[in-house]
C-alpha cells in the first residue's frame, strides 16, 4: 500500500525533498517571545519556500535575539515601530541591510489568539515570496 500524498510544495509526492527550492529565512521579533512572535513563528512555519524562527527583544526573554539569529534571517517582522528601534540600537552592525518590517501590532493579544491570527494573516502575507 503506498503512503498517502503529502500536501507540501517542497516534497513530491513520493516524499522526496525536491531540489532547487530556495528557502527564506523569516524572523519574527516582539518584546519577550511569549505571546506575538511565538504565534506569528507558528502561523507561518508551514509557508510555502519559507522557514520561520522567533525571539524577543528584552534581556529576559523566553528566546532571547542573537547576532546569529539575525546572521541566520533573510526577513525580519517586528511587531511595533519600538521593536525597530531596539533592533537598530543594539544590532545595527548584525542587519547588514536586511530588511525589516514592522507590523503595527500592538502587545494585546495572548497566544495564538484568533484576532491576533487574523492580523498576522492580512499583514504578513504581501511581504513572503
Amino acid at each position: 500500500m503506498r503512503s498517502p500524498r503529502v500536501a507540501s510544495p517542497w516534497i513530491d509526492a513520493d516524499c522526496e525533498i525536491v531540489r532547487n527550492t530556495i528557502m527564506r529565512k523569516v524572523l519574527f521579533l516582539c518584546s519577550q517571545n511569549r505571546l506575538r512572535s511565538p504565534t506569528a513563528e507558528q502561523v507561518f512555519a508551514d509557508w510555502p519556500g519559507i522557514e520561520t524562527a522567533s525571539a524577543g527583544l528584552n534581556v529576559g526573554a523566553d528566546n532571547p535575539l542573537t547576532p546569529e539569529l539575525l546572521q541566520w534571517a533573510d526577513l525580519i517582522f517586528v511587531m511595533e515601530r519600538a521593536h525597530r528601534s531596539k533592533l537598530s540600537a543594539r544590532f545595527r552592525p548584525h542587519l547588514g541591510g536586511k530588511r525589516v518590517v514592522c507590523l503595527d501590532i500592538p502587545d494585546n493579544y495572548e497566544f495564538m489568539d484568533p484576532e491576533l491570527i487574523r492580523l498576522l494573516r492580512s499583514k504578513v502575507p504581501p511581504h513572503l515570496p
